[in-house]
Formats: structure tokens, C-alpha cells, sequence
């Protein structure tokens, strides 16, 4: 009895004790996990005696629960504050996280289908004059004027200097190239960027975060989904291709539902960043754009329970999207080939 608790069945499949001792393992890792939230909620429904005369872990048990910190946060004197920085949060990453996945995805699909051979000359003027058209709006002048007077000039240069550079890049160097932005660590171009936005007078505006999000996250869209379209194979592509699908339809009625998983997954893993963002937001924002991130550093100085409460708040979004079991199943059935893609483009279908 006892040899066959250590016994395996086969190669493949644990024994009962190698079982009971992984999910003993993976219960511990679960406690770790999982503890500090429910210590951030349950604080939260704690009075300022019970958080200093602590620690108290069970509610009804070792202490009274009460709604003395989400009162002060929400109709108490926070309320109005709290208020509008969840509502800055809830607009903003939402739309910054939605655009960059409707950017990103378009780009990440052009460069998987897409051959693109852009010279080096064309890449070096456009640099070149949008660090012209950047010096020229901190030096004061019509942000305007100056972008278009860019846009001539690029087009000028193009056709004379760009010509005569004949090396250029590939799909896999822009791919790399822009990934590459996320390396750059924030702190480096958070003074440009304050300067830009101040010139265009778009500070504590919620415009300028979306932009700014926006494009810190495109790259992290574009080389998830990039990878993601690798796993579609181009054959179905091509079958609709000879039915008559033009590329568009193509995009739309077959990638775009076999991506839904992938979509998905990275607009959440976009959203979590864009919501948790700290150091833009202090730069950018102003009394009428301050994010919750932000307000939290000014709620350290309060009592305990608030700050945790507001904490609770910040995070219970991405608590309830982390905790959703529900599985995400292209509509399209990959393995059924040519198959599924004649059903779909039945008569009628």
C-alpha cells in the first residue's frame, strides 16, 4: 500500500505522493500570491486603533470590520478627489491601452505580411528634421507652422540627399527597432516630453497622457501581436486570397477572429501598465488630470486605512480581470485548413 504511493504509473504521470507534495506547493505559492491583497482589503475595512494596535487578521473575529476609510474616500472630504482621479484613471488608460492595440495590431500584422526596405537616407532626414521641427517648438515658435514647415522639408530632402543612400533596413530591424524604445529608460525623455507638451500648451490635459501612454505602449502591442499573427498560418490567408477576398476582408473576417486570444491578452497587459503609470502622470498632469497612482503619493500621509483603501480601489480592476477564468476560443478553427474558411465564405454564412 505504502510503494504504491510512490509508485508512478508511467513516465509521464506523478505518483500520489509527487502529486500531493506539487499541490502543496502550488497552495503555499497561492497563499504567497494572494495574501497581500487580502490583506490590503481587510485593512481597508479597519478603524486607525485596530491598524496601530495590530496586527488583526480575521474580520468579525479579531476585530469589528467598518466603512470608516471608504466613507472618508468617497463622501467624506476625499470624495471629490477621489472621484475625479478614478474617473482620470478610468478614461485614460482604457483609451490610450485601446488605441495602441488598434495601432499596434495594424503595424504587427504589415510587418508579418508586408516586405518593407526603407533606405537609410529616408530614416536619417526624417530623424533629422523631427529634431529640427523639436528644437524649433522649445525655442518658441508656432508648433504649427513648424510641423508643416518640417513636412516640406522633409519631402525636399527626400527627394535630393535621401536618394543617394542605397543601404536599408528590413522588417525584422524595424521590429527590433521598436522594441528597442522600451529599453530607454523613462526618466531620459520625461524633460523633452514636459517641454513639448508645455509648448503645444497641452499639460493637465488628459490628451497628453493618452498620447504620451500611447506611445510608450505601442511598442510592447506591436511585438506581442507580431509574434502572435507568426502563429496564424499564411495558408488560410492565401485560400481566401483565391475565393476573392481582398486583403482588408481578409484582415478582418479571418485574422482578426483567430487573434481574438491574443488581442485580448495584450490589451489587458497594455492596460495594466497604462493604469499603474507613475512617473509620466507626475510630470504631465495637474490638478485636473491627476491619476489615482499619482493621488496615492499624496495619501501617505494620512492615516493608514484610507491609503489602503484607496489602494483597494486602484487595484480592484485588475484583481477581477486577473481572476477571470473564462477561456478565450478563436471562432476559427485552425486546423480545419481550407475547410473553415469555404463555410465562412458560403452564401449566407
Amino acid at each position: 500500500m505504502l510503494k504504491s504511493f510512490f509508485r508512478r504509473k508511467s513516465l509521464s504521470a506523478p505518483s500520489p505522493a509527487e502529486m500531493v507534495l506539487i499541490y502543496l506547493a502550488l497552495i503555499i505559492w497561492a497563499i504567497v500570491c494572494l495574501f497581500p491583497i487580502y490583506w490590503l482589503v481587510t485593512t481597508s475595512f479597519k478603524l486607525p486603533i485596530d491598524v496601530n494596535t495590530g496586527p488583526f487578521y480575521i474580520p468579525f473575529v479579531d476585530y469589528k470590520p467598518s466603512l470608516h476609510a471608504w466613507q472618508y474616500i468617497l463622501v467624506g472630504d476625499l470624495a471629490n478627489d477621489t472621484r475625479r482621479n478614478y474617473l482620470n484613471t478610468a478614461i485614460v488608460a482604457p483609451v490610450s491601452a485601446g488605441l495602441a492595440l488598434l495601432l499596434g495590431t495594424l503595424a504587427a500584422y504589415a510587418l508579418i505580411r508586408f516586405e518593407y526596405r526603407p533606405r537609410l537616407g529616408a530614416i536619417f532626414t526624417f530623424i533629422g528634421c523631427l529634431a529640427l521641427a523639436i528644437f524649433a517648438i522649445t525655442l518658441g515658435a508656432p508648433w504649427q507652422i513648424t510641423i508643416v514647415a518640417a513636412l516640406v522639408l522633409f519631402v525636399i530632402l527626400l527627394q535630393t540627399i535621401g536618394r543617394r543612400f542605397k543601404r536599408s533596413l528590413g522588417n525584422n530591424d524595424i521590429a527590433f527597432w521598436l522594441i528597442s524604445q522600451r529599453m530607454l529608460p523613462p526618466v531620459a525623455v520625461v524633460i523633452p516630453i514636459y517641454i513639448l507638451f508645455q509648448r503645444m500648451a497641452l499639460l493637465d490635459t488628459r490628451a497628453a497622457l493618452i498620447i504620451t501612454y500611447l506611445a510608450v505602449n505601442l511598442p510592447i502591442v506591436v511585438w506581442l501581436m507580431r509574434d502572435y499573427f507568426q502563429t496564424i498560418p499564411i495558408e488560410l490567408e492565401e485560400c481566401a486570397a483565391i475565393d476573392g477576398a481582398s486583403r482588408y476582408r481578409i484582415f478582418r473576417s479571418i485574422v482578426v477572429p483567430l487573434a481574438v486570444p491574443g488581442l485580448v491578452a495584450t490589451f489587458l497587459f497594455v492596460l495594466v501598465f497604462a493604469w499603474n503609470e507613475y512617473l509620466l502622470a507626475l510630470f504631465l498632469s495637474g490638478p485636473n488630470t491627476v491619476t489615482l497612482p499619482l493621488r496615492l503619493f499624496h495619501f501617505m500621509e494620512w492615516e493608514q486605512s484610507p491609503v489602503v483603501a484607496a489602494v483597494s480601489a486602484l487595484l480592484a480592476p485588475e484583481v477581477a480581470v486577473g481572476l477571470d477564468p473564462a477561456p478565450l476560443e478563436p471562432p476559427l478553427d485552425v486546423a480545419d485548413g481550407p475547410a473553415a474558411l469555404s463555410r465562412r465564405h458560403e452564401p449566407g454564412s
